[in-house]
This record gives structure tokens, C-alpha cells and sequence, in this order.
């Protein structure tokens, strides 16, 4: 078997909230394996937002070890995390955190511009992916001018047009209505079944669940139930 995307051994992280500390990770043990569809749920505060940003390099554990596409975080500074994040991670947020100003074609183009990819490859690779989502006629079109659904379609093109390693979505359905989640989630499998990219997802929601191929439920900082469906 090839190796894992991810490894979580013990990992750990506390929070003081108002001078009261709030294990968010209690010693978090988590693989994923390449081509998995996984899906972290649970209440909130349970966990799930926390372990995608440290998975993600956004944050920092405590304690215990992270391994993301066999590079180890515990040594890396700032700038080589931030450098990692770039080249082998593609993130989707519920926020979409677009850029205002920049039309979805320059949105899409901005990651690809800070990893070096000469201005035509990038503009083509951008302007083919945005067709293949649907959006082929909007690409001049700023984040403004667009519905939510159609924002959310940007951003899942922005994360996906340099093919990361590893596709991390936090809430990607909160600001959306049934059909659009349904349109992104059918995208997200497409994604997964079609080019073999790895998925996980943190969500409450049990449409985005029901996507996954892997449900990984957590509480109070804590995996409770793992289905641990490994790929063949």
C-alpha cells in the first residue's frame, strides 16, 4: 500500500478561553490514506475545525506529531509550513475568502502566480477549470457579481487548479442551499472518483456526510467512531 497522505499521532491542542483552558484535541491518533473521501462531523466544539487546521498548517498542536505527504511539521519554521501549504494543499473555506477586486479568472490565477507558473500556463490551466465547473462564461466576472453558490465554485476552483496532494474543505456547504450543495458535492466526487484526489471535509451537515467515503465522528476533542475505510 502506498504511503499515507496523513499521520496524527497523540496530537493535542488546548485553548484558554476566557482563563479557562478548552481541550479541543485530546490526543488525536488520525491516517488517511491516498484517494480518500473523509469526513470529520460532530458538535460543535467537538474537535473537527480544530484537526483540519492542523492538519492544514494553520495551526499548531501541543503536543504529539503531524505528517502531511511524508514531510514532518515539527520541524518546519513558519515560512516552510507556509511554503508547504502552497505547493501541496488546496484549501475551501465557508467564507470562499475571495479577493474582491480580482475577477474569478484572477482569483484562480492568484495561487498559481505565487507558485511561480509562467502567466500563460496559468491562465490556461485556470480558464479550464472554471469551464469544467460551469463557469466558463463568468470568468471576468469579480466575486461580487456572483451568487454564493457560483463564489463557492471559485474557490473550489482556486484550491484544485495547481492538483494539491491533499483538498481540505471546512463547512464548504454553510453558506449554501440544498441544490448548490448538492451541484458542489457532486463536483467534490468527481474530484475524488475521476483524478484520485484526496477529500476531507469538515462539516455538520449530513449531505456533505453522506458524500464521504470515510465518516469520522468526533466529540469532546476525541474520535468516537472511525469507519477506517481503507481504499484497495
Amino acid at each position: 500500500m502506498s504511503q499515507p497522505v496523513v499521520v496524527c499521532k497523540g496530537v493535542t491542542k488546548t485553548y484558554q478561553k476566557e482563563a479557562v483552558p478548552v481541550h479541543a484535541l485530546r490526543g488525536v491518533d488520525f491516517v488517511v490514506h491516498p484517494g480518500e473521501f473523509v469526513s470529520l462531523s460532530g458538535p460543535s466544539g467537538s474537535g473537527k475545525s480544530t484537526l483540519l487546521n492542523i492538519i492544514g498548517g494553520l495551526d499548531r498542536p501541543d503536543s504529539g506529531s503531524v505528517v502531511v505527504d511524508e514531510v514532518d511539521y515539527g520541524g518546519l519554521s513558519e515560512s516552510a509550513l507556509a511554503e508547504l501549504r502552497l505547493h501541496k494543499l488546496g484549501f475551501v473555506f465557508q467564507a470562499y475568502n475571495l479577493i474582491p477586486v480580482l475577477s474569478a479568472l484572477e482569483n484562480v490565477e492568484f495561487i498559481m502566480q505565487l507558485q511561480g507558473v509562467p502567466a500563460a500556463e496559468r491562465q490556461g490551466r485556470a480558464e479550464d477549470v472554471l469551464t469544467k465547473l460551469g463557469l466558463g462564461e463568468m470568468i471576468h466576472r469579480r466575486p461580487g457579481e456572483m451568487s454564493g453558490g457560483q463564489q463557492q465554485r471559485v474557490a473550489v476552483a482556486r484550491a484544485i487548479a495547481s492538483d494539491p496532494v491533499l483538498l481540505l474543505a471546512d463547512e464548504p456547504s454553510a453558506n449554501l442551499d440544498s441544490r448548490t450543495t448538492e451541484e458542489l458535492l457532486e463536483l467534490l466526487k468527481r474530484l475524488n472518483q475521476d483524478n484520485g484526489m484526496t477529500i476531507i471535509t469538515a462539516t455538520h451537515d449530513p449531505m456533505v456526510m453522506s458524500y464521504a467515503t470515510r465518516q469520522v465522528k468526533l466529540r469532546d476533542g476525541a474520535i468516537e467512531h472511525d469507519d477506517a475505510a481503507l481504499p484497495a
